[in-house]
């Protein structure tokens, strides 16, 4: 990996996002949020949020440099990367596949997006939300196999996904301290066969979503296959130095 490519910040809506809060800006070279993610600190580059993200939650204003993704980006990121039934159809892996297309990133730091959610207490930095990976999705069936996937897309293309968060976590990435973002030089060394076959296996399945949108019918899909597949990854991932 070039130190010419960014090391981003990317941040969700989980309790323990607010520790981002007071992170110094130079242990990032940008700083991606997403949905209300943008009210946890003001100097973030990048919000994205899907078309039903309501619009009284949006920032009012823009400051220089800052910049919106919406759908007509993120889509066509996203089915670059295998479309929405592979990938996984949270806003923490869209915006992370929009990122890895974009931004050409050699390190992509997560924090807020460990996708766990107690049954008591706040489940969001802002309070109770509604757990987006929680809703029946054929997408979602399972959330660590789908990190482990997007963990072995970016190390394809040269780039490593970190968790910065010290809690129970949904990422099977490997932790990093945020200070640390900058000067992360793991990578994965990939098997680029099984990676190839897997791939292989997904399309082979033809679940195509040009336009984001998919049916959600586990009669509509075979499940049995996409388990596998997620079986797949994470095995892939599990086993890689």
């Amino acid at each position: 990996m070039t130190q010419t490519r960014p090391a981003i910040l990317i941040l969700g809506s989980g309790p323990n996002v607010v520790a981002a809060a007071d992170w110094p800006r130079d242990w990032f070279d940008l700083i991606v949020v997403m949905n209300n993610a943008w009210r946890v600190r003001p100097d973030w580059d990048v919000l994205v949020y899907p078309e039903d993200f309501p619009e009284d939650r949006r920032p009012e204003a823009l400051a220089g440099g800052q910049r919106v993704v919406e759908a007509d980006e993120f889509v066509p990121a996203q089915n670059l990367f295998g479309g929405f039934i592979h990938a996984g159809a949270t806003m923490a892996y869209t915006t992370a596949y929009w990122a890895l297309a974009a931004l050409e990133p050699r390190v992509m730091a997560f924090m807020g997006c460990d996708m766990v959610y107690p049954k008591k207490g706040p489940t969001h930095f802002y309070g109770k939300g509604a757990p987006d990976p929680l809703r029946e999705d054929i997408s979602l069936r399972d959330l660590g196999a789908k990190s482990a996937r997007l963990a072995l897309i970016a190390a394809e293309r040269g780039c490593a996904c970190v968790n910065l968060s010290e809690d129970e976590s949904s990422l099977m990435f490997p932790r990093c301290a945020p200070r640390d973002v900058k000067r992360w030089r793991h990578t994965l060394d990939l098997d680029r066969q099984r990676y190839r076959r897997l791939r292989a296996k997904e399309d082979a399945l033809g679940y195509e979503t040009p336009d984001g949108r998919y049916v959600n019918d586990s009669e509509a899909v075979d499940i049995a296959a996409l388990e596998r597949i997620d079986a797949g990854w994470r095995a892939l991932l599990s086993q890689q130095g």
